[in-house]
């Protein structure tokens, strides 16, 4: 869909339970949200060589052109979703009214379950996380994204791997206040959020409903993010 080659799927719009209870007190309580807006998702993990191409930078410590790319701050991830908006539409490729941008908690949360096509799977796309995840039990380090199982729609990676930044500001508390309707935490606060664990990570920290959170400065081994592609701030 566009010129760095980013593979997308698309995810429909759609309503689930968000949370898990009394699983974790920041994943509770178990809520209903309802996605209006259709998105694209990135198959996967946006990867070393696709972050160079926008960006000419390539920060990863494991290096490897189909590796996802690490070492990346939230604000590093954000500013590769400006860069990419800013030349896919300058290049006419770009659908009107859309943008690049990191996904909403929501959205990557009901993508990761597998959308309108969710079998209720606790990692994405199987309850067997070898089956569809790299983590601590399987692995050493990140891997070639897309080696494992895709879930529903067709994302891979969506657990372990890397982590993967989100939007929101994380708050431990949000969920017991956020609205029903494509939520998203504007609020600033000390972090921002990460999902789907990583390759160093157990696997009760890969299951689609964890969440996790650092300093949006933060680069680390496991600061991934993969992109989205939605209708910008009041388009349909």
């Amino acid at each position: 869909m566009t010129g760095v080659g980013l593979e997308m799927v698309w995810v429909a719009p759609g309503t689930f339970q968000m949370g898990a209870g009394a699983a974790g007190p920041d994943i509770s309580p178990v809520h209903s949200v309802r996605i209006t807006k259709g998105f694209w998702m990135g198959t996967y993990e946006v990867t070393q060589a696709e972050y160079k191409d926008v960006t000419g930078a390539d920060p990863s410590v494991r290096k490897g052109g189909r590796l996802p790319v690490e070492m990346v701050s939230w604000d590093d991830a954000a500013a590769f979703c400006v860069k990419l908006t800013e030349r896919e539409r300058a290049a006419g490729r770009l659908p009107f009214g859309y943008e690049y941008r990191l996904p909403k908690e929501a959205e990557w949360e009901y993508a990761a379950r597998g959308g309108a096509e969710s079998r209720g799977y606790a990692y994405s796309g199987s309850n067997n996380p070898d089956e569809v995840a790299w983590f601590k039990d399987n692995c050493e380090r990140t891997r070639v994204v897309g080696e494992k199982r895709p879930n529903e729609l067709g994302l891979h990676d969506m657990s372990g791997n890397v982590g993967e930044w989100c939007l929101d500001w994380y708050d431990a508390t949000y969920y017991g206040r956020s609205p029903g309707t494509d939520p998203v935490n504007t609020q600033p606060t000390a972090y921002r959020t990460l999902r789907g664990g990583g390759f160093d990570a157990s696997s009760s920290n890969l299951k689609s409903t964890t969440r996790a959170y650092l300093r949006p400065e933060t680069k680390g081994l496991n600061c991934g993010f993969r992109a989205c592609l939605a209708p910008q701030s009041g388009r349909e």
